[in-house]
């Protein structure tokens, strides 16, 4: 699939007024991590103002106003808006599993696309801010990286087929909304295993080992800074298409590298590999890093830290987790302080 944007440039602005969120806010998707962090930022800062969604069936999350509502079911949806008039929608729903997504495209694309399709159903024509999460795995990453937003789409996965058609469903039907790629969201989980570094550090906890790619290449953002984000897009009129994705791109190897040093754990138990030597499903794409100067430039200033924000818990070469210098052994309570959140930038690395 490759896909041109359907907004012209001169569409994407953004109005820096002092405006306020028009609330009540509704967040589908809470069970991710970037809806989750979302959620918990929001809920906040707006008490009784948020709602969140989470799949029907996903009993385990539950809490002050978390709703169970299948978002692929246009008739819950709409008794959901009729109840509480929602002026605002951040929309992260959607399964990123790539391996179930490859097995049961028709689940793939009920999650990923027909929830959208039904969330622009049920909006109609009313005066509702959308702001959409999308995915920088909407490439195949073949080339260089550092994806701009008039690259062509090029899905290697089930997944990034879903995603790229919702971006344009969106694009086509509500062209006040805004459509963010972003990457891979490094903050906590409601369940302690749904984010990159929750799976590599069970695995590490577990003494099992993590075999990750050496040449597929990511855009690492702390929820920290993409809530706050959120927050300013949802607040101006910022239209179009934008990357959001951080500036230190990484391999997912190097972030496996990372949360093992900094976590103290067995540097024995990471495995590296090209993506070639791995299994057929799922595909995986190469070198998908993204250029997000383009939203840099409408918010007058970058929305993002590097992750991880110190340079020293950067990897050097393929056996820097091996390293332990004196005096920064590693603990995944520091792992807390400077993966899962953003530190002080004031504090020394340990």
């Amino acid at each position: 699939m490759q896909v041109k944007s359907l907004v012209p440039d001169s569409t994407l602005s953004m109005n820096r007024s002092p405006n306020t969120i028009r609330l009540p806010l509704l967040i589908t998707g809470v069970a991710g991590v970037a809806g989750y962090n979302a959620f918990r930022y929001f809920s906040a800062k707006y008490p009784g103002q948020v709602i969140a969604t989470r799949r029907a069936d996903n009993w385990p999350l539950s809490g002050e106003d978390i709703v169970g509502c299948d978002a692929d079911n246009e008739e819950q949806l709409a008794r959901l808006f009729d109840q509480h008039q929602f002026r605002s929608v951040l929309n992260s729903e959607g399964s990123c599993k790539l391996k179930s997504c490859e097995l049961d495209p028709a689940m793939a694309w009920r999650v990923n696309v027909q929830s959208v399709e039904n969330l622009l159903n049920v909006i109609g024509n009313a005066d509702v801010r959308l702001v959409h999460s999308s995915i920088d795995l909407v490439f195949s990453g073949t080339g260089d990286g550092r994806h701009l937003e008039d690259d062509p789409t090029d899905p290697v996965t089930v997944y990034g087929r879903t995603m790229a058609h919702s971006e344009q469903l969106i694009l086509e039907r509500k062209p006040d909304a805004c459509v963010l790629r972003i990457s891979l969201p490094m903050g906590v989980s409601f369940n302690g295993h749904a984010g990159a570094i929750d799976w590599i550090q069970s695995r590490f906890q577990k003494s099992k080992p993590a075999t990750l790619y050496f040449d597929e290449v990511r855009s690492p953002t702390y929820t920290d800074c993409m809530s706050p984000l959120y927050e300013s897009v949802l607040r101006h009129d910022l239209v179009g298409l934008f990357h959001a994705g951080g500036p230190r791109h990484l391999s997912l190897y190097q972030i496996g590298q990372i949360v093992n040093r900094i976590g103290g754990y067995d540097p024995n138990l990471l495995i590296g590999c090209y993506r070639g030597e791995a299994g057929p499903i799922p595909p995986r794409a190469g070198n998908v890093s993204m250029d997000s100067s383009k939203l840099a430039a409408a918010l007058g200033q970058s929305p993002f830290a590097p992750w991880p924000l110190f340079d020293e818990h950067v990897p050097q070469e393929g056996d820097w987790h091996y390293a332990r210098p004196p005096g920064q052994p590693g603990s995944p309570e520091y792992l807390a302080e400077v993966l899962y959140s953003r530190p002080i930038p004031a504090e020394s690395p340990k």
